[in-house]
């Protein structure tokens, strides 16, 4: 028998070791892995992952369906039934429960598939070197040994070893919570140095920030640092505003159970019945209350919301954020793609003079062309209108490059020429102007002194009031040398300006007027400067007077902010920083926050929302962090989703709202009953099968229509409403139970058998009614149910009348037929009580 493959590990304090030494001791090479040794040390290693996201093993869940404590107490009634030789009784309950435990299995087994498989859809990537050539696989594939490329953008997918750098900047706020970029380089460090101090080294949990490099993976999934972290804290998901809902209504009914059983037993005993009976229709009466199948129906529900929004391009990584992308109150987006075409443009390179420029667009066309940094939709169109233009990047050497930050707001980049070295900076126009101390004057420089800042300042103002986006242009003459910092951005020459065009989109104005129709406002955050933001906001039917910029903001403290933030339409000069502060100030004052962004400095901000909204296009912090990915950066897709949010949630509310009612309804009834009747209404293995059949339709609840006015509107969790809603048409089931009664034992003079028998099917034919009439809002016949919901209805309906027909069922059950008129008089107080449902339904509506 062949042994397995031994667990190839990198030795403790790797980060001390040169690359080739790394690579040696894991048996790797500069041209990666074979694909067959990297299959190997999968095998052995595992998937690189620190949380499992696939769908739980089979067993795992089908045991939590006995783990409910209502279930725990059925199988204790079986149980005692037994010892006390009620065999069938015992039987009964057992079946009831199998058949319970494996409907809610099988629904939450599929839910937790197609999650799987959406999962798995979302799943991050990397490039991998592979036996001399690069592969696109995803990161879960990663093993020690393996070769991987890193770009700017990009979520570190393993601990690993720099082999080669250029301009590499990473973020390793997760794990050392240092916020500023640090640089990574190629070299060795001591063996006790600190995570913080590596700096040969990435780790799993931190993103690329800048350039790109080569690294050699080390440590993959629980095996690395980051691992090491979770495994400790082994932090758990913070509760959900829909879970916290779920919580608290499960709290509320486990009071009501507690009272009833007491009641129950207290009353049975009183009046001399058998302490087993009493107790087993106590419980079945706790088991009765209960909407059992919740999770079942939770999962379905939201698994079949997924689905759906899956196929009008929504993915959804983390199931809870459906119920909060329907309560969403408040969208915060950039503009660029979202409300813009996405298509940047430059329009033109202009001199100080405000004359186009060919210098200006040769200079900015090499510092995007040999920008290492961050990709983005200026530099693309830079480069695209230096090609149309014929402009190349070949005569150049580049030295140096001083990545953009988001504090300086500009990038240099160092290129050597015959007599020298030239530093090319381009970058916001205030940031380029206070680096500058000259401007350009046709072949000649001039110092520039006040006025013409001012004269420069006004060119800038009026190019974006026109809708322009306006960068800035500057240049210095250096001395050549391999390394250049911050300090060296200063004596520029201002060389003129670069003005790029992103025009909304013709259908910007509707779909914001469309979300505003669903109860959203949409809050535009921008970098921009507040000319263009202006122009642009009132172009697509935003208040552009509603306006805070970025330093505004900064002199604020939180409480004011979060005052002017819920009146703010246009956030204009923002850094990613205050981001995340306009998101929370908004949460301050009660609303609930969706931010859209796709960029490296959208993570915070997307963290924060109560729904982060990314695009599959972004980088993959920006998709890591955000809990919706659209398909397409488009605010239409988003309001489908929005939809679908509402939907789902509103289909979950039906079914815990309707079968809470009618099962608190009925269960006081019976109650009630024992006081009066000189038997109990219902034995407890009848109320444990009725209970079984009316939650059979509730399955279908996930694919029911829902009313225009639920999807036009947030949707909030709000237990005193469901508390409410519980109560009232719970009471109104109680009133015609009671006069069912009455009927049964005053009019029809009806025995036990008799009794139980009629009892049965009334009360599960009103559960079943009852659906149809609650699901909507408005009048039930102008609101046509799902096919299925209304073919499952029907159908245990029918049900109801003809088991108490069948031999095998009357003995089990201690069943018996009914009479027509018995049966006739039955019918019509369903009837009764769904038109007094409907009239009540209608004067709570209307108050």
């Amino acid at each position: 028998m062949r042994a397995a493959p031994e667990r190839l590990a990198a030795p403790g304090a790797w980060w001390s070791l040169a690359p080739e030494a790394l690579l040696a001791a894991l048996h790797s090479s500069r041209e990666g892995l074979s694909p067959r040794e990297a299959a190997q040390r999968w095998r052995t290693h595992g998937p690189n992952t620190v949380r499992a996201d696939e769908a739980p093993a089979w067993p795992r869940l089908l045991l939590r369906q006995f783990t409910n404590p209502l279930v725990l107490i059925l199988l204790f009634g079986a149980a005692v039934s037994l010892l006390l030789h009620e065999r069938t009784e015992a039987a009964i309950i057992l079946v009831i429960v199998a058949g319970s435990a494996l409907l809610g299995f099988v629904q939450e087994w599929r839910a937790s598939a197609a999650i799987a498989r959406l999962r798995r859809r979302l799943a991050l990537h990397a490039q991998v070197q592979r036996g001399g050539a690069w592969h696109t696989l995803p990161t879960s594939r990663l093993v020690p040994g393996d070769i991987v490329r890193l770009a700017a953008g990009h979520l570190v997918p393993a601990d690993a070893l720099v082999l080669e750098a250029k301009d590499f900047l990473v973020t390793e706020a997760a794990l050392t919570g240092e916020s500023m970029p640090v640089e990574k380089r190629p070299g060795t460090c001591d063996a006790n140095a600190p995570l913080a101090r590596r700096e040969n080294c990435v780790f799993l949990g931190s993103s690329v920030r800048s350039g790109t490099a080569t690294v050699l993976v080390a440590a993959t999934g629980p095996d690395t640092a980051f691992g090491a972290v979770a495994a400790r804290l082994a932090q758990r998901e913070p509760e959900t505003d829909f879970a916290r809902g779920v919580r608290r209504f499960g709290e509320l009914l486990l009071r009501v159970m507690i009272v009833m059983v007491l009641f129950v037993v207290l009353v049975n005993q009183w009046l001399g019945r058998a302490m087993v009976e009493s107790l087993m229709f106590a419980v079945a009466l706790a088991v009765g209350l209960s909407p059992e199948l919740l999770p079942a129906i939770v999962s379905v529900t939201v698994a079949r919301g997924a689905h759906a929004m899956a196929r009008r391009g929504v993915l959804v990584r983390r199931l809870e954020a459906i119920e909060n992308l329907g309560s969403i109150d408040v969208l915060c987006t950039d503009k660029t793609g979202t409300l813009t075409v996405g298509d940047m443009a430059l329009s033109g390179a202009l001199g100080p003079d405000g004359q186009a420029s060919a210098r200006v667009l040769r200079w900015a066309h090499a510092n995007a062309a040999l920008e290492t940094g961050i990709a983005n939709a200026l530099d693309a169109a830079l480069v695209a209108a230096g090609q149309v233009q014929g402009l190349s990047v070949e005569a150049f050497r580049k030295i140096d490059e001083i990545p953009y930050d988001f504090q300086r707001r500009r990038l240099s980049i160092l290129v050597e020429q015959v007599d020298g070295g030239l530093m090319i900076t381009k970058g916001a126009f205030d940031n380029v102007l206070a680096a500058c101390t000259q401007v350009r004057a046709g072949e000649e420089a001039r110092a520039l002194d006040e006025a013409e800042r001012q004269r420069l300042a006004e060119m800038f103002r009026a190019r974006s009031e026109e809708g322009f986006r306006v960068l800035a242009l500057a240049t210095r003459e250096v001395a050549s040398r391999e390394r250049y910092g911050r300090e060296d951005e200063a004596g520029l020459l201002f060389e003129g300006f670069l003005l790029f065009l992103d025009p909304a989109r013709p259908e910007a104005a509707r779909m914001l007027r469309e979300l505003a129709g669903r109860g959203i406002r949409t809050k535009v955050i921008t970098g921009d400067n507040r000319h263009v933001a202006a122009h642009f906001a009132a172009g697509v039917g935003l208040d552009a007077a509603a306006l805070l910029t970025g330093p505004q903001i900064a002199a604020m403290p939180d409480e004011a902010l979060a005052i002017r933030a819920a009146s703010t339409t246009l956030f204009a000069e923002i850094d990613p920083q205050q981001k995340e502060r306009i998101v929370r100030a908004l949460q301050r004052t009660g609303h609930a926050v969706g931010y859209l962004g796709d960029g490296i400095n959208d993570a915070p901000a997307l963290h924060a929302a109560d729904v982060g909204i990314s695009v599959d296009q972004a980088v993959d912090v920006a998709r890591e962090s955000a809990d919706i990915v659209l398909l397409r950066p488009d605010l239409d897709v988003l309001r489908r989703g929005v939809e679908d949010g509402r939907r789902t949630f509103a289909n979950t509310l039906k079914y815990i709202g309707i079968t809470t009612s009618a099962n608190f309804g009925n269960m006081v009834s019976m109650a009630l009953g024992t006081l009066f009747l000189p038997f109990l209404p219902l034995a407890a293995k009848q109320i444990l099968l009725n209970n079984f059949l009316s939650d059979l339709p509730s399955i279908a609840i996930s694919t029911d229509r829902v009313d225009p006015e639920r999807l036009a509107a947030p949707q909030r969790w709000r237990v005193l409403d469901l508390q409410r809603f519980m109560i009232v048409f719970g009471l109104i089931s109680t009133v015609f139970d009671l006069l069912t009664f009455l009927l049964l034992h005053r009019w029809f003079h009806a025995d036990e058998a008799t009794f139980q028998t009629a009892w049965f099917s009334v009360s599960l034919l009103t559960e079943l009614a009852v659906v149809l009439v609650l699901r909507t809002r408005g009048a039930f016949w102008r609101s046509a149910p799902s096919p299925l919901l209304w073919g499952t209805t029907a159908a245990v309906g029918v049900l109801a009348l003809l088991l108490p027909l069948l031999a095998p069922v009357q003995s089990l059950f201690g069943f018996v037929a009914l009479s027509p008129s018995l049966l006739a008089a039955l019918l019509g107080v369903v009837l009764a009580y769904l038109v007094a449902t409907e009239l009540l339904k209608r004067l709570i509506g209307a108050a």
